[in-house]
């Protein structure tokens, strides 16, 4: 008799409740074009205040506002369309409105393009008294700063539209990707635990690799990279054209290096991030003792790159439905008191969440939304631990934007990726406190120990190991070497080696796992994930060593929004990340974890 193969719900399919509400952006697709027509007519009216903004700061403070206006407008409109897209990748319908709010974004830079160049024309002592002589100007006097701080990378106004409509055709090795990860790819199907056929999905594959039985993991794992490896020349092309557009970008921006490109505008000193992966090489050795008291608890001979995620403790039932991880969160969250309790309530009860994974849905998870409505959510939940430290850590997204979105003005609600994954880790440390201050049996604590142990693995290990093979690949990248399938896995695969230790056999694999990666799309965004992971430990424990106080400030950092540099909104929280003391003493953490679980 054979099996039923599983296979994932169409979008139409899904339960309304367990899906998020776009129209509390958009009551409806007309509503939406009628928003789109509008735009497309009254953006060209940017253009009268072009070669005018050094006449006076009446001038001046007209155009930034009427800015602001349309990029506001334009922003909800984008937002809209991707999310619907992100329903279903399939979908040609909101496949045609993501093409056009992308033209439209395109157009708008196109047009806007001159504000930047023709600011920092103005001489700094003329802007001075501009802003002294304006008061309604003065709202925009970090945000000018900001530009007098990069004027040597800001093009003038032709340049500048020039690089504006360029950046569509920029923009493509990643579309190209998100399609063909998110819509075309399709993995086999393998057969699991119980001999029933299951087709690898994005959404099932971690859960496939937290199986106990070996031959799950292993079918699962080489299932899906055969997948990648079948398509490895196309991906590397792709890959190699997203690395070159960003290189072209930074080099008519006149920056020495793609990775200054990337930092010196955010005010981040590369420092920081050579501070990170010299700080990770330095403490290795945990990750190589991890790696080996993984191997000997599992009683393997050898272990492999798949047995990576499997719990080292057996017979632990860690089912956990989207209730009972809500219950969870809310209860290990207390300490950020009554009002952050409250805004977690109206987001669970008010459809700010996508829940549950169909058939074409966006791979992973991400909190997404637009300045004058709540934020967003995006999951692919699956009953296990792990869904359950997603749920908290979006939420930590979605909180830091809702502060941020009601404490800022538009022109400086957007806060940076440096700090970004600082609240949503915030909430995934709150949370392993929690339970670890609340389990009893030994068994439930190891496995605990253990989850926890690969929240640093892999955020702080696996992520600056992304963050190092980046690095390497734009290097190569400047020096001419051509970025070929066998060029990028080659290197990739040293890395993991490197990172992992002797006690691990590295299957060959896994070498082509950069191509499964959509943040590299970002360039120089992942190393965020680790100097974030470390800020946030230190301030969870500010909070649950400091109580109110800590929190009060912690509260002050989410409603910064970008109003202030990145480490100076940090040093409000209390941690200096220009130092490499937050990720050594976050792994001082993880060493303690190690030895703990050992000795248990």
């Amino acid at each position: 008799m054979s099996k039923e193969i599983s296979t994932l719900l169409k979008r139409e399919d899904v339960n309304i409740e367990d899906t998020w509400n776009l129209k509390d952006l958009f009551e409806s697709d007309q509503v939406w074009r009628d928003k789109f027509n509008e735009m497309k007519d009254i953006i060209f009216k940017l253009e009268t205040f072009e070669g005018t903004l050094g006449e006076g700061p009446k001038t001046l403070h007209k155009c930034l506002r009427f800015y602001n206006e349309l990029a506001y407008e334009i922003e909800r409109l984008y937002v809209y369309a991707n999310m619907k897209l992100h329903q279903d990748g399939a979908n040609s319908h909101y496949q045609g409105l993501a093409d056009m709010s992308e033209n439209l974004v395109t157009e708008f830079s196109t047009i806007s393009s001159f504000i930047d160049s023709e600011i920092i024309e103005i001489e700094e002592d003329k802007l001075k008294s501009f802003i002294e002589e304006f008061d309604e100007l003065k709202l925009y006097q970090h945000y000018i700063q900001n530009l007098l701080d990069n004027k040597d990378h800001i093009l003038d106004s032709k340049m500048e539209g020039v690089l504006a409509q360029v950046g569509e055709i920029a923009q493509a090795p990643e579309a190209i990707f998100a399609m063909f990860n998110n819509a075309d790819i399709s993995f086999p199907i393998i057969e699991d635990e119980d001999n029933n056929k299951v087709q690898i999905t994005h959404g099932r594959f971690i859960a496939f690799l937290e199986s106990p039985d070996p031959r799950v993991r292993r079918d699962a794992f080489k299932g899906l990279y055969s997948t990648y490896e079948a398509n490895k020349n196309t991906l590397a092309a792709t890959f190699s054209a997203n690395i070159k557009q960003y290189g072209f970008f930074a080099k008519m921006r006149n920056f020495s290096t793609p990775i200054e490109a990337a930092l010196s505008p955010r005010h981040i000193p590369l420092s920081v991030y050579d501070n990170l992966i010299t700080t990770v090489h330095d403490n290795l050795t945990y990750m190589h003792d991890y790696v080996s008291l993984r191997k000997d608890l599992l009683g393997l001979d050898e272990l492999h790159m798949y047995d990576l995620y499997t719990p080292i403790v057996k017979d632990i039932d860690m089912k956990i439905s989207y209730d009972e991880a809500w219950d969870t969160i809310i209860k290990a969250l207390e300490p950020m008191g009554d009002e952050y309790i409250s805004l977690l309530k109206e987001g669970r009860y008010n459809r700010w969440i996508d829940i549950y994974e169909n058939k074409g849905k966006r791979s992973g998870a991400y909190s997404w939304g637009a300045y004058g409505t709540h934020p967003y959510v995006l999951l692919n939940h699956t009953n296990n631990i792990n869904s359950m430290f997603t749920l908290a850590h979006e939420m930590g997204h979605a909180i830091h934007t809702h502060y941020s979105n009601t404490n800022q003005p538009y022109v400086y609600a957007g806060y940076t990726i440096f700090v970004a994954e600082v609240a949503s880790t915030v909430n995934e440390a709150l949370l392993i406190n929690y339970l670890l201050d609340n389990v009893e049996d030994k068994d439930e604590r190891s496995y605990l120990i253990n989850y926890f142990m690969e929240q640093f693995r892999g955020t702080i290990y696996r992520q600056t190991m992304f963050a190092e093979f980046e690095r390497l690949m734009h290097q190569k990248q400047q020096e001419g070497i051509a970025l070929t399938a066998e060029t990028i896995s080659d290197e990739y695969y040293k890395l993991v080696k490197k990172y992992h230790g002797d006690d691990l056999i590295v299957d060959k694999e896994i070498s082509m796992e950069w191509a499964r990666i959509p943040h590299f799309y970002t360039p120089f965004y992942v190393y965020q994930y680790a100097t974030g992971f470390s800020a946030a430990i230190a301030i969870s424990q500010r909070i649950l060593e400091e109580g109110n106080d800590a929190v009060e400030e912690y509260k002050e950092f989410l409603k910064g929004g970008s109003s202030k540099h990145p480490l100076d909104l940090l040093k409000i929280a209390g941690v200096d990340m220009s130092s490499p003391e937050p990720i050594s003493k976050a792994l001082d953490v993880f060493k303690g974890l190690v030895e703990e679980l050992g000795k248990i």
